[in-house]
């Protein structure tokens, strides 16, 4: 069998914050959790969509960290930032392309989804793949997500940029990269909180 991955898809997320609050119980993160819900609206409905680190295959959170704070494995896993390297100077926060990096005020460092290392490095589920109720969040294999509609796609297009990642999108079928309009950008000023607001 193959090597199991992680998968988002958006069309199954209900919006019950079971993964957040499954993060934040999570014995490594202390309460708190490095995992939040965008609400997106569409057209006269409102949809929810998980917000994980995609761990990119070559991060610019961490090529931008004058601490060398952010480290990537071995096996493509973007590690939250660690103290006391962690000198809380937001660079990373601006530097995603996927806004997921949160500067904590209260700590004085970036927290971001590390896709449960503690646990996805010793063969178990991240702990909101476990709790999530519709598997809009999903860890398993190519040969599980075969089985399901749509096709995850690893590859999104900012500009003149392609951007690779361990973590796959789950979109219709046929699609083979996702461009990112400039519009639909996250705004990096909604990034940088002075309180967090998701836990």
């Amino acid at each position: 069998m193959s090597e199991r991955r992680f998968y988002i898809d958006p069309s199954r997320c209900i919006g019950c914050n079971a993964c957040v609050q499954a993060c934040a119980e999570c014995d490594t993160h202390a309460g708190v959790s490095m995992i939040h819900l965008e609400t997106i609206q569409r057209g006269d409905t409102v949809q929810t969509t998980p917000v994980i680190c995609m761990h990119c295959d070559e991060p610019a959170c961490a090529a931008v960290c004058p601490a060398d704070a952010i480290k990537r494995t071995a096996d493509g896993v973007v590690q939250s930032s660690l103290k006391p390297r962690c000198i809380g100077c937001t660079n990373c926060v601006f530097a995603c392309p996927f806004g997921v990096p949160k500067y904590d005020a209260a700590i004085d460092q970036m927290m971001k989804c590390d896709m449960c290392y503690d646990r996805t490095s010793v063969g178990k589920k991240p702990m909101c793949a476990t709790v999530c109720p519709s598997q809009a969040l999903f860890y398993g294999t190519p040969e599980e997500i075969a089985e399901r509609q749509g096709s995850p796609i690893n590859a999104f297009v900012f500009g003149e940029r392609t951007i690779t990642t361990k973590v796959s999108l789950m979109v219709p079928a046929g699609t083979r990269q996702l461009t990112v309009r400039p519009d639909a950008v996250v705004r990096k000023t909604d990034l940088l909180n002075n309180t967090r607001t998701d836990r």
